[in-house]
């Protein structure tokens, strides 16, 4: 894990037992540091709580899965440390703990913040709202999160560069992307913020290394110093707002990665939208302005289909140039790239059709953009709506040669598509979809899981959903 000599001493209280928070509890103590750490759910209490055979699967309490657990490749850092066992109930880790004599249990809303150096919170926590932000205010103390512990151990770690992505959509693509192109370089890089295993919980690079951070507005909003050799921003559009003084206190927290950098170092912006252009002109010479219109041709980068994500693409390259990457190097991780879970995810071609899983589309936004990706669709959407209308699809579908509806959505959105001229199979369920769509569709056509909806009516998440999308289209024969 990374750690710093910079934290052996102080006293630091961290509200938020979840990925993050767990790690920057493990983090600090192995630094030295005294912790006193809370949750408000007893059982993410008691993952951390002193017990003889922590971290073994011998001395694991029962209930408890071992801290080795599988953990997948993309989900937020800041998601529940735990997992679904082979029953479904939900399990919490068994965490092991280096320096636990300087760990304490005690609701920082309850102690005296006076003597500590800082309250790290979740990235979740409404700033706005929750009583904690008055409270470390009263006392003096700053409010911070992990990230800002990262940004503050950089002094002891080997010479290094870190690249922050921000913006409303396509940040764990762009980022994960711009990864993957750099260790196709060869160079040493990890991943972390808002994207795979939180970033204090993982081991330092060597010297050139590169750590690659998605940044959400809230993780902006707890750093103060991270100084970005290279900061990104894609895009803003309304997002997140009951956090916010409307969308230009949204936009504001953007800004912020920009102005924590150096006059040195790379502003990489793609200026495409009102808000971006804004914060565009306030970097001066340093700004490396991108447009989507740069990329003439994605016909061989399989996983990056579609307009949005030829923003993504022209960002990572754009990133890549300025890390010295070679154009063969970049145009080979391109090609290679191999894209995200449930983001417009290839799943299988069968018989010249391929399915596809986009079942992170959890609004109708989101699923504009897949529509926009493929020329003839057999679209699966619905689940839990989150509003009355697909007006925000309707310039594409001409792309749809039938749909496929499913879930609490299905007949209003059976009611909309007919009502366009769409042909509706109203099939309820995921697995009949897949098989309805499966006998309808003809080579070259796209079978494409697009919900435009939340999935809580008949998943626990949009991950299970595209799970299932997966096994039913794995059991086509």
């Amino acid at each position: 894990m990374i750690t710093s000599p910079a934290f052996a001493g102080k006293r630091y209280a961290v509200l938020g037992l979840a990925r993050s928070g767990v790690a920057t509890v493990q983090a600090l103590l192995a630094s030295g540091a005294e912790v006193v750490a809370w949750d408000d759910r007893e059982e993410a209490r008691a993952q951390i709580l002193p017990r003889r055979g922590r971290g073994t699967a011998q001395g694991a309490v029962e209930g408890y899965l071992p801290s080795d657990s599988a953990i997948p490749f993309h989900h937020p850092a800041d998601g529940p440390m735990s997992q679904i066992d082979l029953s479904g109930r939900q399990v919490y880790l068994d965490i092991p703990l280096k320096g636990e004599e300087r760990l304490s249990l005690a609701n920082p809303l309850e102690i005296d913040l006076a003597d500590f150096e800082a309250v790290v919170v979740t990235p979740g926590l409404p700033l706005n709202k929750h009583p904690i932000a008055a409270r470390a205010k009263a006392a003096n103390v700053p409010l911070i999160g992990d990230i800002e512990l990262f940004a503050q151990t950089r002094a002891s770690l080997p010479p290094h560069k870190v690249l922050g992505i921000t913006g409303t959509n396509g940040k764990s693509t762009t980022t994960a992307l711009i990864h993957h192109i750099i260790k196709t370089a060869g160079i040493p890089a990890t991943l972390g913020g808002n994207i795979g295993l939180p970033i204090l919980g993982q081991e330092s690079l060597p010297t050139g290394g590169v750590y690659v951070l998605e940044l959400s507005s809230y993780q902006i909003d707890l750093t103060r110093s991270l100084d970005c050799d290279v900061a990104v921003l894609l895009n803003i559009t309304p997002d997140h707002l009951d956090r916010y003084d409307g969308f230009a206190g949204y936009a504001a927290s953007k800004a912020r990665l920009f102005a924590m950098q150096s006059a040195d170092h790379a502003a990489v912006i793609a200026t495409e939208d009102d808000e971006t252009r804004t914060i565009a002109a306030s970097v001066g010479e340093r700004l490396i302005a991108v447009a989507s219109s740069s990329i003439t041709d994605q016909s061989r980068w399989p996983t990056l289909q579609g307009p949005h994500n030829a923003q993504n693409a022209a960002v990572a390259i754009a990133v890549a140039r300025t890390l010295g990457i070679s154009e063969d190097l970049i145009a080979q991780a391109l090609e290679t790239y191999p894209g995200l879970p449930h983001r417009t995810e290839r799943i299988r071609d069968r018989n010249g059709v391929l399915f596809v899983n986009d079942s992170k589309a959890t609004n109708p936004a989101s699923s504009y953009f897949a529509l926009a990706s493929y020329p003839a669709i057999h679209w699966i959407l619905g689940g839990l709506p989150k509003g009355d209308n697909l007006d925000e699809c309707a310039p594409m579908f001409d792309h749809v040669r039938a749909a496929y509806t499913i879930g609490e959505a299905g007949p209003m959105f059976a009611r909309l598509l007919r009502a366009a001229g769409k042909p509706v199979i109203e099939s309820e369920t995921l697995p009949r979809a897949v098989n309805d769509a499966a006998a309808a569709a003809r080579p070259g056509e796209v079978v494409l899981l697009s919900p435009a909806c939340a999935s809580f009516d008949q998943f626990k998440d949009y991950e299970a959903r595209g799970e299932a999308f997966r096994a039913a289209v794995e059991a086509l024969a």
